[in-house]
């Protein structure tokens, strides 16, 4: 009988990525040890909570050690990075709805993600950063982590956003603090705050702005 392994691979080389199962993929990055049991619960868990999990948590499943789970977790890393420089290019920001589009990646997060991304003088998108990932904290998101990179792409403006896992894009006590940190910040080093979203489920969101905390 063919290993779990063998069978993935040869699904990966006839079908190609888009034709192989999520369970197969992660067989292939596991490597020959994978199990069909484990890999099957890790590709039930779906796209997002998948994508979420870091190395200790992998490392928790039967069979995936340290080499395994840094594979995954790298894949799911590449995946993402691939997708921001495709959105990144000639992608114009001219409301709310163009940044909350931009950042609907940010949807079904199991955790929260603070992220912004620079824009140029035509409202271009020329670059994305994640500055924080966990609980929204304004001691712990700083200004200085998120415009030193607007200082160093020479950026007009910056959007920044993040998610709510609870699906309610209501913002919070913290969100409104960090947003007039930010906003202050953005004053002095002309580097203007254009707005802060905040990404609920199904395409919901809040603008910031149009609360007039921007």
């Amino acid at each position: 009988m063919k290993r779990h392994y063998d069978v993935a691979q040869e699904e990966l080389s006839f079908y190609g990525n888009e034709g192989t199962s999520l369970q197969n993929i992660l067989a292939v990055l596991i490597g020959p040890k994978a199990n069909a049991s484990i890999t099957g619960q890790l590709a039930s868990l779906g796209i997002n909570s998948l994508a979420d999990l870091s190395v200790e948590e992998l490392k928790k499943y039967q069979g995936i050690g340290e080499v395994p789970a840094k594979r995954i977790v790298s894949a799911f890393g590449l995946a993402n990075q691939i997708r921001k420089f495709k959105k990144d290019e000639e992608y114009i920001v001219r409301s709310p709805e163009d940044a909350a589009k931009y950042f609907n990646d940010l949807e079904g997060l199991q955790q929260e993600h603070f992220e912004a991304i620079f824009l140029n003088t035509k409202n271009v998108v020329i670059g994305r950063k994640n500055v924080f990932k966990g609980s929204l904290n304004a001691s712990i998101v700083h200004p200085r982590e998120t415009f030193k990179e607007a200082i160093r792409l020479s950026a007009a403006s910056i959007i920044v956003a993040h998610n709510h896992p609870s699906g309610n894009a209501t913002p919070s006590r913290e969100d409104i603090e960090v947003t007039k940190r930010l906003k202050e910040v953005g004053q002095v080093t002309g580097i203007e705050l254009l707005d802060h979203v905040i990404i609920g489920t199904s395409g919901k969101f809040i603008s910031l702005k149009e609360k007039g905390y921007v």
